[in-house]
């Protein structure tokens, strides 16, 4: 049961990592899109 339990934390633990790397990358797009907007906008 204790491994189960354990096993199950990891993979949560894992998942959140993968999701704020995600979000991340999405915030890193869309501020490399607003700068290039910017940019073709002077």
């Amino acid at each position: 049961m204790r491994k189960l339990v354990a096993f199950a934390l990891a993979g949560l633990v894992l998942t959140g990592c993968n999701t704020i790397e995600g979000v991340g990358k999405d915030v890193s797009s869309a501020g490399d899109t607003v700068a290039r907007t910017a940019d073709d906008a002077k």
